[in-house]
């Protein structure tokens, strides 16, 4: 028996982000990951759901505890394309997400090394592992162009 390669959540994260573009959304994309199954995944859909809290974070995260029949997301990790913002990193820390992976940072509105830092309040009530920078030059790049071409 041939074994199966563990999928590439960015990849997959990607993906997510550049059929959010083709709608015309953020291309953001996130995959949650749990000891390497893909429990799910999903691109921006802000316009499209007229919602402002589906960010590709929060519909992976609801995804993935429909799957598992849970509110936490105990031994799973996170892929996302982008640093998450504020409302995206507290969802994060009551799912109880293992690791969080971004790609690129985001100094205006992103909620983990940037802005509130939600990891880092004595408040959060769970911290996850964060490592960032991982494909970022790809994602500032998908970002740029997207902006560009609404400019």
């Amino acid at each position: 028996m041939k074994p199966t390669p563990r999928p590439d959540p960015f990849s997959l994260a990607f993906e997510e982000a550049h059929k959010a573009a083709a709608r015309g959304e953020v291309p953001v994309g996130a995959v949650i990951m749990r000891e390497g199954i893909i429990l799910a995944r999903a691109g921006n859909q802000v316009l499209a759901d007229k919602d402002p809290t589906a960010h590709a974070e929060m519909l992976a995260i609801r995804q993935a505890c429909a799957v598992l029949g849970s509110e936490r997301l105990i031994g799973c990790d996170l892929y996302v394309t982008l640093e998450p913002c504020a409302m995206c990193a507290a969802a994060i820390a009551h799912a109880r997400l293992r690791r969080l992976y971004f790609s690129a940072s985001d100094p205006k509105g992103g909620g983990v090394e940037h802005g509130a830092r939600i990891f880092a309040q004595p408040t959060c009530h769970h911290v996850t592992e964060i490592y960032g920078g991982l494909r970022e030059s790809e994602a500032a790049a998908l970002l740029r162009a997207f902006f560009l071409e609404r400019r």
